[in-house]
């Protein structure tokens, strides 16, 4: 059996790329609808928040440098690009759960600043940041009249990918 943690890796990509496949059919006013409060932001915006982390936390526990928030392009990817994206930082952070070993310490400079921080932490905040985010647009989603994908688990191991 595959661990429970690349499980949860895998539905979290799962529920990303199901999410932003739901997305594409929106018109540019579903997207950039005024959110609710105690939202990030508008889908698009929240759609773009968490591809851009997701790729900030594979590259920490790639051991890569970490670029600051302030040399982040103001700019948003098409959903295209950001699907592409999310299916690609997405595996890596699979890959990520596979590979590193127990207890594992991360290392690096975040704003000027050393950090070390257990894996284990990027890895809850990863899943953490992604579902409360996804949530989120759900929210907006319904607001503006729109029935948001099922991304929960019963769905995912209904959909055969639960391995």
């Amino acid at each position: 059996m595959t661990s429970t943690l690349v499980q949860l890796f895998r539905h979290n990509l799962w529920a990303n790329l199901r999410l932003i496949d739901a997305c594409r059919g929106l018109s540019d006013a579903q997207l950039d609808a005024s959110p609710a409060d105690g939202v990030y932001g508008t889908v698009r915006d929240t759609l773009r928040h968490i591809v851009l982390n997701e790729e900030r936390y594979l590259k920490a526990l790639q051991g890569l440098p970490l670029q600051d928030p302030s040399g982040t392009p103001t700019s948003t990817p098409s959903l295209d690009e950001l699907r592409a994206r999310s299916q690609q930082s997405g595996e890596g952070l699979v890959a990520a759960a596979e590979k590193l070993p127990e207890g594992h310490v991360l290392q690096g400079t975040w704003n000027g600043q050393p950090y070390t921080i257990p894996a284990a932490a990027l890895l809850i905040q990863a899943i953490n940041h992604a579902t409360e985010h996804r949530a989120q647009i759900a929210a907006v989603l319904t607001q503006v009249g729109v029935q948001p994908p099922a991304m929960d688990g019963w769905t995912f191991e209904e959909s055969g990918m639960l391995a």
